[in-house]
């Protein structure tokens, strides 16, 4: 069952629909999950694509994780952490939640996640990863599914590096993922930064950072900026003119099939790094693809993935614990093995209960449609985990 709890804005509560038109399971029998998720603003579709494909997850198995029966409770952020922090505070008093997950962004988490770990919770990310959870402070009933933030950016780093661009000038909103993407990426990039940038969270006119982009003449540029932040920064260097000069390296956040549905045919030749994509031929990936495209008639982001999998990741850990919560050490103890089967391949949990997976090069070029599409090129990566695991003492 899944119940929608506060106003979701217009998109959030169309695509909600279906699942609040399933009939209820008796009260007192499902466990009941929270979901704190950004629903509405422009990195609305990035919360809506998290609770979607969880809530297909959830479908696809009768309602059950781990052969639990499960009523999955969500409420939007707002991209708000105070707005976020009153959720989790409600969900854990009120709904007596102990198992929460959904943040897309990681200034939210900063506010949800210690409240949750204070009280005893479970919080298992789907997206939202820092460093501040990956190293010293890590916590045995934090978990991270998606990925720890500087990793993703150190893919791209090293495909800057693979692909012969000696210099670049990087760009990052102004905050605590925007500044674990800088660090990420200069931690494996080789090459001279002619600029580095942190932008407005709230930005949406770039004129001044892309006269600093023209005068700095950089071989390429690296920009990290996710869902409607990344449309915008697109549209604009296009309309500057500079996507015909100076090519661009990404990671997957600021190139999703959203993204590239808005921007279109400027997005070829765009360089890319992700550790899923919607061509990975594993049976796991295929089958969520096709049943995401089925029932929500859009093609799956990240975001969706990262819905799917940490459904399934509880799923296998409930599947271990016989459906409870309360005893956390047993909850540890049955998540640690990933027993399920991602859809992204290879997938393991690092000493810091993140992830360790491969990371590939993926371009946007002509699909079989005509229509550009993002494919997969290539390895950057292999069984890539973060540089805070070291730091980290469970």
């Amino acid at each position: 069952m899944i119940e929608r709890r506060g106003f979701l804005g217009a998109a959030g509560a169309l695509a909600a629909a279906p699942f609040l038109a399933r009939p209820a399971r008796a009260q007192g029998t499902a466990l009941k999950i929270g979901m704190i998720t950004t629903l509405s603003g422009p990195g609305g579709y990035l919360g809506q694509d998290i609770r979607d494909a969880f809530a297909l997850a959830l479908e696809m198995q009768g309602g059950r994780l781990g052969n639990t029966p499960v009523q999955l409770l969500v409420e939007d952020d707002a991209l708000k952490p105070g707005q976020g922090k009153q959720i989790a505070e409600r969900f854990m008093k009120n709904e007596k939640i102990k198992l929460l997950t959904g943040v897309v962004f990681s200034n939210v988490l900063g506010a949800v996640a210690p409240d949750v770990l204070d009280a005893g919770g479970i919080y298992v990310s789907p997206n939202a990863s820092p460093s501040t959870f990956a190293g010293r402070e890590c916590h045995r009933n934090f978990w991270s599914i998606a990925w720890q933030n500087d990793s993703l950016h150190e893919s791209a780093g090293q495909a800057a590096v693979n692909l012969g661009y000696k210099k670049m000038f990087i760009l990052a909103p102004n905050y605590q993922a925007g500044k674990d993407a800088i660090t990420g990426f200069k931690r494996l990039y080789k090459g001279e930064i002619v600029g580095e940038v942190y932008t407005r969270l709230d930005q949406t006119d770039y004129a001044a950072e892309m006269a600093q982009i023209r005068a700095a003449q950089p071989d390429a540029v690296y920009q990290f900026h996710p869902g409607g932040l990344g449309i915008a920064f697109l549209k604009q260097y296009v309309q500057a003119g500079l996507s015909q000069s100076i090519p661009m390296v990404l990671a997957e956040p600021s190139m999703d099939a959203t993204t590239l549905g808005a921007v279109g045919e400027a997005a070829l030749g765009i360089h890319v790094t992700a550790h899923w994509n919607t061509d990975f031929p594993n049976e796991a990936n295929k089958r969520f693809v096709s049943a995401f495209m089925a029932k929500y008639n859009r093609v799956p982001t990240y975001y969706a993935q990262h819905g799917y999998d940490t459904a399934l990741a509880i799923g296998a850990a409930l599947a271990g614990t016989g459906g409870k919560v309360d005893d956390t050490e047993a909850f540890r103890r049955a998540m640690l093995p990933a027993k399920f089967e991602s859809t992204r391949g290879k997938f393991a949990f690092g000493p810091n209960q993140h992830p360790v997976q491969d990371w590939y090069l993926v371009r946007v070029e002509r699909g079989a449609d005509g229509k550009p599409a993002l494919v997969t090129k290539g390895r950057v990566l292999e069984n890539h985990g973060d540089a805070y695991a070291g730091q980290c003492r469970l």
